[in-house]
């Protein structure tokens, strides 16, 4: 049986390295998405009003009591990150502050105590280092980054937890949508309201969304295009991505509304358009509501030219076709904007392209 090799680094860090990879037996050619996970994860509690010592262990079973307030009341909350390998077997990581702003919004929303700057980064940083040989090739995938927050008071009772383990983890992968994607807009089900928490990263959301996703999918659609709550008519988001629209030569997306999730990804697509437009033949970028009736008539008219979704696992998703109301609209297969940015953004994310909003950093 291998030996764990402990040591401490200079960021105070303690960590347990795997006494044996098991990379050499993985098939890193088919690794699929969130099925295989690296050697390593990153771990630290929160008790008695402080973060304790953050460690490095080898990937494994967390102990995990029945009473714990997470599983009961749902104090879980996530991030979706990716770590990068450039052409000269540097590591890259994609706007890593963002994801460490928008964990926070999420934990203040759940009352969950605030994760401080260097736990995160400096946690980040010495995890992917230590198992950086499990970043595949850009044209083979990415390091998918998980960084969740769960309460761990064993107490039953509905307040906010006193005490919450944060971890890190990460798992190679490669592409989450193999092809263009086809969304159902339904009026049945909403993700969030005003006043909810649907601008959380909050597992409650997600699981909000299974039963819906599931009755999509039987109908042969990949995800929900979810409406607002109080309408059942203004465009959100998808189950997995924030959603754009090329209507004539513009480009439209939803308006941030409260329910509406703040996408690293949608942030940057726009920061993009914003400043390249002109180059792409449109007039501008539009952030306003949207309503599914807007998109019908648009296609009914011929203008909607196309459609996508922006996200860290998807990155730049074309969307093939939308079903609303027993009828599907199916959108062109040429796809100009949604290709430009698609190169635009892998090519900055992976150190092919100049980065000139500093975005990227390199390990």
């Amino acid at each position: 049986m291998s030996i764990p090799i402990i040591q401490q680094n200079k960021s105070d860090i303690k960590i347990t390295r795997i006494g044996h990879s098991r990379l050499n037996n993985i098939d890193m050619e088919n690794v699929g998405f969130g099925k295989v996970f690296s050697d390593h994860m990153f771990i630290c509690h929160y008790e008695n009003g402080e973060w304790q010592t953050p460690e490095i262990v080898p990937y494994g079973k967390i102990p995990l009591s029945p009473s714990f307030s997470a599983i009961h009341y749902g104090q879980a909350i996530f991030e979706g990150m990716k770590a990068y390998r450039g052409d000269n077997d540097e590591v890259l990581l994609f706007r890593p502050e963002e994801n460490w702003k928008r964990m926070n919004h999420s934990a203040s929303r759940l009352s969950m105590p605030e994760i401080p700057k260097s736990l995160f980064i400096d946690g980040l940083k010495a995890l992917i280092d230590l198992d950086k040989a499990w970043i595949p090739q850009n044209d083979k995938g990415q390091l998918y980054i998980r960084p969740h927050m769960f309460a761990t008071d064993e107490f039953i009772g509905v307040k906010a937890s006193e005490s919450y383990t944060f971890v890190i983890f990460t798992c190679p992968v490669s592409f989450y949508y193999k092809n263009p994607v086809k969304l159902l807009a339904t009026k049945e089900y909403t993700r969030a309201a005003i006043g909810g928490m649907g601008n959380a990263k909050a597992a409650g959301n997600y699981a909000a969304s299974l039963f819906p996703d599931k009755l999509a999918k039987n109908q042969g659609y990949d995800n929900v295009l979810w409406l607002d709550a109080r309408l059942h008519q203004y465009i959100e988001e998808c189950g997995t991505m924030n959603v754009f629209f090329v209507i004539d030569d513009v480009v439209v997306t939803p308006l941030p509304t409260g329910t509406i999730l703040g996408g690293v990804t949608r942030d940057s697509v726009i920061k993009l358009l914003k400043d390249s437009y002109n180059t792409l033949g449109l007039n501008g970028i539009e952030i306003r509501r949207v309503s599914i009736y807007e998109i019908q008539d648009a296609y009914m008219q011929g203008t909607l030219r196309e459609a996508f979704g922006t996200g860290t696992a998807a990155t730049i998703a074309p969307i093939a076709k939308i079903g609303f109301g027993g009828k599907d609209m199916n959108l062109p297969e040429e796809r100009p904007v949604s290709s430009w940015l698609y190169k635009q953004l892998y090519g900055i994310q992976t150190g092919k392209i100049y980065d000139p909003y500093e975005w990227v950093i390199m390990l």
